[in-house]
Parts: C-alpha cells; structure tokens; sequence
C-alpha cells in the first residue's frame, strides 16, 4: 500500500519525539528556535548590536523549506523564468506570515536540467537568460519584504527542475502564531479572496501553456475587460503577494487564535487547523463554514460564468491563494480591510485593500459542516 504524505511526516514525528524544550518542530508552517536567555543576543562582538546574525533581541527564530518540482509543481513551459523565481521565494516568505513574522534570508537550492534533459522538445531553453531571469524574479519579491539571499546549493539534473528554498525569519519570543491555538466558538476568517489562483491555473495550461516572456504579466491599459480578468487570475496564481505585513498585524490582534496560510485549498488547510488544535487540547474539534461567505473576485465569478466551471469548488479545494487563514475569539475587532503596499510589486502602485472575511466557526464536534452546500469538499493531498 502507497504511503500517505501524513502517514510520512507521522513516521518522521516518531523517529524524534524528543527535541527539546527550546524548539517547536514537525507540525507548523515553519520551525521556531527558542533561546534560553528569551530571546537571540548572545553577547558575542562578532554578533554586533543586534543580536545573534543580525536578529532583533529578544526574537524567537522562524524556519521554513519547501520544495518546487517541475511536472508536480509547476510547469516550464507554462510559467516564465521571471515568475517561477518570484513564486520560489514568495511561496516560502508565506510560511513566515503565516507565522506572524518577519523573513530575513532565504537559501537556495536548484538542480537544472543538462544535457538532452535540458533540450527536451517544447521546453524553453535553460540558459543565461533564463537564469537571468529567474534570478530577477526571485530578487523582485525579495527586495520587497527587504529579504537577502544568504546561500545555497546547485547540482544537475537527470531531467527534471527541481527548487529548493529556505527561509529563516523572526518573531518576537512567546508570539508566534501556532496551528494549535484554534478554540472551540472561535470565528474562521480568511484574507483576500479564494479561488484565483486555482483558476489561473487551468487558464495558463489551454492558453498555449502561458506567456513566455520573461517579465511578469502585463497588467493596466490596453486589455479589453475579458483579457483583464484572466491576467489578473494568471497573476493570482504565477505571482502571489504573500501576506507578511497582515501577518504581523493579525499577531497583535486581540484575541487571535490560530493561523496557517493557505497553500491546499481552505478543505484542508481548516482541517489541519482543526487537528493541531484538538491535539493541542486533548479534544477534537469541529467547523461550520458557510459557503455562501466565501470570498470571490469579481474576476472569478465571471470567468466561471463564462467556462462553466464551479467557483466555490475552486475556492474550498484549488490552492496556491496563499492567503491566510486564522481564527480570532468572537469579541476580537477584525479590521474589515488591510491595506497592503505594492510600490514594489511587478504592476501596481499605492496601496490595494485585502478584505478580511469571516467565513465560519469552530466547534466542538468533529467533522466540518458545509452550510449552504450538500457536498463535502476536500483540498489538495500531495500523494
């Protein structure tokens, strides 16, 4: 019998159960590294004033990984080498949101294809553009939340591209935001609106497998409506804004319970906020979402409208938003919106306001409860 990509991570839980008071480990959207003193100055002159490499006294370390695979996780002729480095950082700069803290460094780590592997017929070439490319997306999301490449690795490839990246951040000690801290009454909220990118996806592939030039996608005059709304959902998925400023917003929230960021699609991503929350207290717990809540662009519903295809699916079980999603004490005052700055992004100026929404609650009885709709709706399972 296959094993289960939980089954796994359980394997990998049981083989170290013991890592020590000073750590947070397997389980979250990113490690935290404690420190005895409470925080990361060591007192060390190489260490400078502020702190241990660079971080804020008093700061509690956040790390993260995720891998990209050409064919699982994106395709090479599908997306622009600009874009596929923007996505590579910005995907792993979301797992520090989601944690309520700040990036710092990333490392990273690509095995190219060589040989007949990198000539494969429909494959845009990897070469010194495409690297140059690549680079400056990557560079483009980093310089915007002020993150700085420290390192990595580079290998070859038998025939697949394969990306690698970390992510070490901070957080002030005792404040990051677990999984675990959901309670029963808790309101479900999410940020910005569901579904996009999932749409953009299955746009990218009929439309001659995407644009292949190597900037970030066109946006602003010159579009008809139509063109519009499918650039704006091929964005929402080849260049997602992690949400990094929320994040630390939502941290001090009064009332905050958990969050995650929303990489599976909302199906499963409250699910496994659910079970690390009910682990955490001994219990199980439960979740009414109310369908009819759930954020959609206008964008969506009209290209749903137009190819027939179910928006709400897309929003509950698509994936890639990386938005976030978090649970709140019901007397805590949610912001209607939260204005995130885009000077730096690729297209955009000023500011653009992300809804926050709340889309339903946790209970005290397991399962999760789709108010509005008769199906059971279930995210993205890596195998």
């Amino acid at each position: 019998m296959d094993i289960g990509e939980f089954d796994f991570i359980g394997r990998l839980r049981k083989a170290f159960p013991d890592i020590g008071a000073d750590a947070l480990g397997i389980g979250d959207d990113c490690a935290v590294i404690r420190f005895s003193s409470g925080g990361f100055s060591s007192g060390d002159p190489a260490c400078g004033t502020s702190g241990a490499a660079g971080l804020t006294p008093g700061s509690e370390l956040l790390v993260s990984t995720d891998l990209l695979l050409e064919g699982v996780h994106f395709l090479l002729d599908a997306i622009t080498p600009w874009q596929l480095g923007w996505k590579a950082a910005a995907v792993n700069l979301s797992d520090i949101a989601a944690m309520g803290g700040r990036p710092r460094w990333t490392f990273l780590s690509i095995a190219l294809p060589k040989g007949e592997a990198a000539s494969r017929k429909g494959i845009p070439p990897i070469d010194a553009a495409w690297a140059d490319a690549f680079i400056a997306g990557y560079k483009a999301v980093s310089d915007r939340f002020g993150v700085k490449l420290l390192g990595g690795d580079t290998s070859a490839s038998l025939r697949d591209l394969c990306i690698n990246v970390a992510v070490l951040g901070e957080c002030p000690a005792g404040k990051a935001v677990l999984r675990s801290a959901a309670r029963p009454g808790d309101l479900i909220c999410v940020s910005g609106t569901l579904g996009d990118s999932a749409a953009g996806l299955r746009l990218s592939i009929p439309q001659g497998k995407g644009l292949r030039s190597k900037e970030p996608i066109p946006q602003g005059f010159g579009l008809s409506e139509s063109e519009a709304r499918i650039q704006y959902l091929l964005k929402s998925h080849f260049e997602p804004v992690p949400r990094v400023e929320l994040g630390q917003e939502l941290r001090e929230m009064r009332g905050m319970g958990a969050m995650m960021d929303l990489s599976d699609g909302l199906a499963s991503d409250v699910r496994h906020i659910l079970k690390a929350s009910g682990e955490a207290t001994g219990g199980e717990l439960g979740a009414e979402i109310d369908v009819s809540s759930l954020p959609l662009s206008d964008e969506l519903k009209a290209v749903c409208k137009e190819k027939g295809w179910d928006p709400v699916s897309l929003a509950l079980e698509g994936g890639e938003d990386y938005e976030l999603l978090f649970t709140c004490r019901p007397d805590a005052v949610l912001p209607r919106y939260f204005d995130t700055p885009l000077s730096e992004t690729p297209s955009g100026d000023g500011c653009a306001p992300v809804p926050l929404t709340v889309v339903g609650r946790v209970t005290d009885t397991p399962g999760v409860v789709w108010k509005g709709s008769e199906r059971d709706y279930h995210g993205f399972t890596h195998f």
